[in-house]
């Protein structure tokens, strides 16, 4: 790895490429995780490369490569909503009324990606607290400063989050057991 890291630094295009091809998958579920779609988590991590790429000057050998590789795909999928934020407000009645369904027997069949679809689904201000609370472990302060709301905003964001989530997987377990029976 230090070695691919070195020739990065000396931007070196093979080298670069074998770093992303190596690390794509571990950032692509970060980004899935941040994202509506998997073309929008496709732009949020080639995005998140040219950053690594950009500034591999600043990572410190010390410390975990995959680490700093996920910081810089969080930050890049928060810059992502930041930058989309203005055409998230306006959501089609579809998207606004979308249920989740699946051939799943019960709730604990769901498999990781009915998951990530749930998660997806929610609107973008839940998600990001949602997978920055839930899942990268940021505090409701660290999540309002980086995404400029208050603290409670992000506590309210994360109770609806669940809320909605609550809702989907009864709608989920209701739906399989009348299948069921």
């Amino acid at each position: 790895m230090h070695l691919l890291i070195e020739g990065c630094k000396k931007h070196d295009r093979e080298n670069q490429r074998l770093l992303y091809q190596h690390h794509y998958a571990y950032a692509m579920s970060i980004c899935l995780r941040y994202s509506r779609t998997r073309e929008e988590a496709r732009e949020i991590l080639n995005d998140g490369f040219m950053k690594v790429f950009s500034k591999i000057d600043q990572y410190n050998p010390e410390t975990s490569f995959q680490g700093w590789l996920r910081r810089i795909m969080i930050n890049t999928a928060i810059d992502h909503y930041r930058k989309e934020e203005k055409h998230y407000q306006q959501v089609s009645i579809e998207r606004a009324e979308y249920t989740f369904t699946t051939s799943a027997s019960a709730v604990e069949d769901l498999s990781h990606a009915e998951l990530m679809t749930m998660v997806q689904a929610l609107s973008p201000a839940y998600r990001t607290v949602f997978n920055m609370y839930v899942i990268d472990g940021y505090t409701h302060r660290e999540i309002g400063e980086i995404l400029q709301i208050s603290e409670g905003t992000s506590k309210s964001n994360l109770l609806k989050a669940r809320e909605v989530l609550k809702e989907r997987l009864q709608k989920l377990n209701v739906t399989a057991y009348a299948k069921s029976v």
